[in-house]
């Protein structure tokens, strides 16, 4: 028990200086792609709000290659000052030597899902948000809740604030559908509700209208007209729409199924949610897969050499692990494979894949 905690000890430790230089590394680079996107004219405390916003999200996104790096950097070391010969000589078994490694590593994945995970929805909202502002892109917006589903468009002197009880897979084709136009201080200047709403060539074709004018009448419902069809000019594309509400990091996973279940009583399939939603559920095994994959390239002494060439192809197997797992998202995400088959099969296989390695390693 001892030995556990001392090598579990020693792991944090790595994964803590490896978190330390890569924050290191990550903050200044950022900055400078930040001011890249909104100008030296913003000033620079709008680049480093920015900066900041999106670090959790980098480090969320580099979390398996912080957990290899930081076995690596603990068995090498293990391995230099021959506690790791020690440790064999003890009688402990590779995986039990591994064994502590893995088990801090699911325990740093589940406290991502509780608290990084969160935070990064917030602060990715914020900096979508705060972007959105500083380069002048607030007129679109869209949201889905209980009530339905909703858009936003204008220009600086009108916005207009639509409401749909149903709409098809892109946004497009909207059902028992409501507009508001407001003016530039927010007062109220009609209302138009149809049976249909479909978006096509920057424009809204409603059909079944009615058009209430409520700025110029005392009595709206006296001056309400009816028409089979009108044409209202749009600012919003197809493409616009799905972004809008396309970025699933910006929802905590504690209100993601209820989010995915708004999409599809809204209309959408919210096929990239549920993948998203699933993948993060198996983040922790994909930390524990990056550990064993760690062990199983640098779990022995450095006088047998090539120890570069050992180093180098357990982060190449690493790389092609998470490779293999995004490749497996893009599937997922367009309905070709189960969500939480394309989630949940590579970790295991690439811990079954390492787990075989060990014992191949040990008993060669």
């Amino acid at each position: 028990m001892i030995l556990h905690l001392y090598i579990a000890r020693r792991f944090l430790v790595s994964f803590g200086i490896v978190l330390a230089v890569f924050m290191a590394i990550l903050l200044p680079i950022d900055m400078a792609d930040q001011l890249r996107r909104i100008g030296s004219d913003q000033g620079f405390s709008a680049v480093l709000q920015l900066a900041l916003l999106n670090l959790p999200r980098s480090i969320t996104g580099l979390m398996p290659l912080f957990v290899m790096l930081a076995t690596l950097v603990l068995f090498l070391g293990l391995a230099r000052t021959s506690e790791l010969v020690v440790v064999r000589a003890a009688g402990r078994s590779a995986l039990k030597s591994a064994a502590s490694p893995v088990i801090v590593a699911l325990i740093i994945g589940g406290l991502s899902l509780l608290i990084l995970n969160p935070l990064v929805a917030t602060t990715a909202r914020q900096y979508d948000l705060t972007l959105a502002r500083l380069s002048g892109l607030e007129s679109r917006s869209v949201s889905v809740t209980g009530e339905g589903f909703w858009l936003r468009q204008g220009t600086g002197s009108e916005q207009t604030v639509i409401r749909a009880s149903a709409t098809n897979s892109d946004g497009t084709h909207l059902f028992d559908a409501s507009f508001f136009t407001f003016d530039a201080d927010g007062a109220l200047l009609e209302r138009m509700d149809a049976r249909e709403a479909v978006l096509a060539r920057a424009a809204w074709t409603l059909t079944d209208v009615k058009r209430w004018p409520l700025a110029q009448s005392d009595n709206a419902e006296a001056d309400a007209e009816l028409f089979p069809t009108l044409t209202l000019p749009s600012t919003l594309t197809p493409e616009q729409i799905r972004d809008s509400f396309g970025n699933p990091e910006t929802v905590p996973i504690f209100e993601l199924p209820g989010f995915i279940r708004q999409l599809n009583d809204a209309g959408f399939a919210a096929l990239q949610h549920r993948t998203w939603f699933q993948m993060q559920l198996s983040s922790p095994l994909l930390l524990a897969a990056m550990v064993l994959i760690g062990a199983g390239f640098t779990m022995r002494h450095t006088r047998f050499g090539k120890t570069g060439v050992m180093v180098l192809g357990a982060i190449l197997l690493g790389f092609g692990v998470v490779f293999l797992r995004r490749f497996a998202e893009v599937l997922g995400e367009t309905g070709q494979l189960a969500a939480s088959l394309v989630a949940w099969t590579p970790p295991i296989a690439a811990i079954l894949l390492a787990i075989g390695f060990l014992l191949h390693t040990e008993d060669g």
